[in-house]
């Protein structure tokens, strides 16, 4: 059982479908977010993916069932969402089986951060890729058309579950 959070238009949970998972819960608390989500998962045909409004650091995500994967892109934590991906990161940690993982986007600039706090916790953690984002002009702090952003990929996991373990 695989979900996405912070899903958007689902690009996360269809790709997750199209290799392999058997069922995909998508969690989002944007409502035309998920207006275009729905209409995405239309137009794959896809009818495993299951799409739930809310906040991932409420309770959405810390109820009794437990997901194999979780496959987080949070807000990047820095000026006006100081420790928000943190936050997503913490929602999708509680979410996850003993022998689960979570995926999660970080900006580059904040892995040493994002590393020595999830590996002093006694957890495995992996930056699995590295690419950049094109952001585009979407808030009014936003002063260019559009910025490439440095991002890493990171797995998160106990240390019984690491790849190779």
């Amino acid at each position: 059982a695989v979900v996405s959070t912070q899903s958007t238009g689902g690009v996360l949970s269809i790709g997750s479908v199209m290799l392999g998972a058997g069922c995909v819960t998508a969690v989002e608390l944007d409502s035309d977010a998920i207006e275009d989500l729905q209409d995405n998962i239309s137009d794959f045909e896809i009818d495993n993916i299951e799409v739930i409004q809310g906040d991932v650091t409420s309770s959405i995500l810390r109820q009794d069932f437990k997901f194999d994967t979780v496959i987080t892109n949070p807000p990047f934590g820095t000026k006006n969402n100081e420790g928000a991906d943190m936050q997503f990161l913490e929602a999708a940690l509680s979410a996850i089986t003993p022998q689960g993982a979570v995926y999660s986007f970080h900006k580059t600039s904040t892995r040493d951060f994002i590393l020595n706090k999830l590996e002093s916790r006694g957890l495995c953690v992996e930056v699995v890729a590295e690419m950049k984002f094109k952001i585009p002009h979407m808030y009014k702090q936003h002063r260019k058309k559009e910025v490439l952003v440095d991002v890493d990929f990171i797995r998160t996991s106990s240390k019984s579950s690491a790849r190779g373990s």
